[in-house]
């Protein structure tokens, strides 16, 4: 155990999941949050094994996902509340090329074991074609934080408090998201603002996450949907928009259905240096930092958390490709 406590700096789900490490391992720390904003209280938590337009699998699921589930699993039971919601994905492609791609991956070895049903076509009305996929589902990432917060703060290890990375001091580990991506600490910053609805609806699908036409349709149960998102590289701030509620709109009717009711519409800020691939790593002065977990946070924030531990407390270093010091040199890219 060290001999003086670190500072976690930002509690999303980046500083969350490390300080879940640190207290399982008797490790003292101090978790600060200076509690406005942040993406991870507005993300929709969605964990899809098969991503993008080139349906691709998400970068070594295969070892971050079990990882992930089994945290997860562990920190519903200390806060007494479910978190992580199981549910299989339908893929929906709207034009012959998109459906043709799809097709031409199934029999990957990196991609069949997320085929349900054998990778077996769906046909679903107003779509070419559909699959299904297995591994699935949402993380509720706002329950996450709040209710770590609360759990921490009853321990007297979490603090409300802004702090200046030019403040003298060593221990802290920075995991301020975007923030500390635009302010330019880490160089380029590729940070992409998104923005999110929650509706009400009836009669819509809740047994299927429905991914297609440019967007997701997440179910939250009891006839609630999380539904997105819009990409925007210039104006990168918090504030909902006419345009991105117009757009999100255009998902929602496409995935789910004409007639809904709008519950919150909210704005976040990828924190984006690589992909959505995450880099940690130490900075100067005996600080270090965990950032760039993109939109695939809910995936990969447990397994980086975990090996951040390692590297920070064992001394047992990550996978090259992990390490901010190998992509600040171009050496891990």
């Amino acid at each position: 155990m060290s001999e003086s406590p670190w500072t976690i700096v930002g509690q999303g789900l980046a500083g969350t999941c490390l300080a879940w490490e640190f207290w399982k391992r008797g490790e003292p720390f101090v978790l600060i949050d200076r509690e406005h904003g942040g993406s991870s209280r507005v993300a929709a938590g969605l964990i899809n094994p098969i991503t993008g337009k080139n349906f691709e699998p998400s970068v070594n699921i295969s070892a971050f996902l079990p990882e992930a589930l089994e945290f997860y699993a562990t920190v519903e039971q200390s806060l007494g509340k479910p978190l992580w919601h199981p549910l299989p994905v339908l893929r929906l492609a709207d034009t012959e090329k998109e459906w043709n791609r799809m097709l031409s991956k199934l029999t990957r070895s990196d991609v069949t074991p997320w085929l349900a049903h054998d990778g077996a076509p769906i046909a679903v009305d107003g779509w070419i074609g559909a699959i299904e996929l297995r591994g699935g589902g949402r993380f509720d990432t706002r329950s996450f934080i709040d209710g770590s917060r609360e759990f921490f703060q009853r321990l007297g290890l979490y603090q409300a408090a802004e702090m200046r990375m030019d403040a003298p001091g060593a221990g802290r580990i920075w995991c301020e998201g975007a923030v500390g991506l635009m302010l330019g600490r880490y160089g380029p910053h590729r940070c992409a603002k998104g923005e999110i609805l929650t509706l009400k609806a009836a009669g819509w699908d809740e047994t299927h996450i429905r991914i297609g036409a440019g967007g997701w349709l997440v179910p939250l149960g009891g006839g609630l949907f999380k539904v997105g998102s819009t990409y925007e590289w210039n104006q990168l701030d918090e504030t909902p928009t006419a345009a991105g509620r117009a757009r999100v709109h255009e998902i929602a009717a496409r995935l789910g259905g004409g007639h809904f009711e709008e519950i919150a519409h909210e704005a976040g800020i990828r924190p984006i240096l690589r992909r959505s691939e995450p880099l940690i790593g130490p900075l100067a002065g005996g600080n270090w930092m965990f950032n760039g977990l993109g939109s695939k946070g809910s995936l990969y924030a447990p397994g980086i958390a975990r090996r951040l531990t390692e590297w920070l407390i064992d001394g047992q270093a990550p996978e090259p490709a992990l390490d901010f010091g190998n992509f600040r040199d171009g050496s891990a890219m």
